[in-house]
């Protein structure tokens, strides 16, 4: 057990991880990744691009799968690649709390438990639908942090790739709306540090993925870890930053700030630094020019097929 992990349950090939704040020391990358490709999607945020709340046989109330599932769909359509040598790691604060609040609210009032609720209360649920509908037989984790979703998604991508099994991560984050009950459980896990609940309306949700793999093979951006630092850094040559930001535990806005610096290097090239809040990681990431074109060229093939 790493000194981030607080408990490990494991059922089959699914994984639910917790982890702890007070990551900004460690070293997060080992070794370069390379972005396949990102897609988000969002619900009810007011942001421009939202979505009607996709349709997902077997769930229902919630966001959280629907969403989840969208974004990973998105990724695994533009670059199929091999499933079996795929792994997925989904990360969230709290997981689905829309139904778990509603299953509470249910049960406490004396109705009629609904079977959906209790199977969709884990996130590892819209995990096995992904991994049903893909062929994923690769690992599968879902994990649950207070620190930058997006660092322990890339680190937990970078021990994945070393298993020589293992070609490609799949990693997907979701944060949902707050409530004054989400608040209440916000405050006790930030433990008086402050740190609000997410300031989205109760019923909307996001969802950002990121398909990963190692660098060379046909992955057109590559990303490292940079130095953190104290605040974000000003604009040099050729470089950009993000947003460093990040308000509240599972916050996943560096994760579309991801996705957004992906999309720019691949029309500009270049490189971008990738800010994930003040005395935080930080990572680089940098176009590859011919790569760039080879993952134009397929993407285009299978719009086409």
């Amino acid at each position: 057990m790493t000194p981030t992990e607080n408990t490990t349950t494991r059922n089959r090939n699914t994984t639910n991880t917790t982890t702890t704040a007070e990551n900004s020391h460690k070293t997060v990358l080992r070794s370069s990744l390379g972005v396949l490709t990102t897609a988000t999607a969002t619900h009810g945020t007011g942001r421009d691009g939202d979505i009607p709340l996709p349709r997902l046989p077997g769930f229902v109330e919630s966001a959280f799968s629907p969403l989840a599932y969208e974004a990973a769909r998105q990724c695994l359509a533009e670059r199929p690649g091999e499933r079996s040598r795929t792994a997925v790691a989904l990360a969230s604060t709290a997981g689905d709390t829309t139904t778990a609040d509603l299953a509470s609210r249910r049960m406490v009032s004396g109705r009629v438990h609904n079977p959906l609720l209790f199977m969709q209360a884990t996130p590892n649920s819209v995990l096995g639908y992904l991994s049903r509908e893909f062929g994923i037989t690769g690992q599968m984790f879902s994990l649950s942090t207070l620190d930058d979703p997006l660092t322990e998604l890339l680190s937990m991508a970078d021990l994945l790739l070393e298993d020589p099994e293992v070609d490609r991560v799949l990693a997907v984050g979701v944060e949902l709306g707050g409530s004054e009950r989400l608040a209440a459980v916000y405050e006790e896990l930030a433990d008086g540090r402050g740190h609000p609940a997410p300031a989205l309306p109760a019923d909307a949700g996001l969802a950002a993925a990121v398909l990963l793999g190692r660098p060379g093979n046909g992955t057109p951006v590559s990303i490292r870890s940079a130095e953190a630092y104290e605040n974000e850094p000003e604009n040099d040559s050729g470089t950009g930053t993000g947003t460093g930001t990040r308000a509240h535990p599972g916050d996943i806005q560096s994760l579309f700030d991801l996705a957004a610096a992906h999309q720019r290097l691949l029309q500009e090239g270049g490189s971008h630094l990738l800010v994930t809040g003040s005395r935080a990681p930080a990572f680089l990431l940098t176009a590859d020019t011919e790569a760039k074109t080879d993952a134009r060229n397929e993407t285009e093939t299978h719009a086409h097929q």
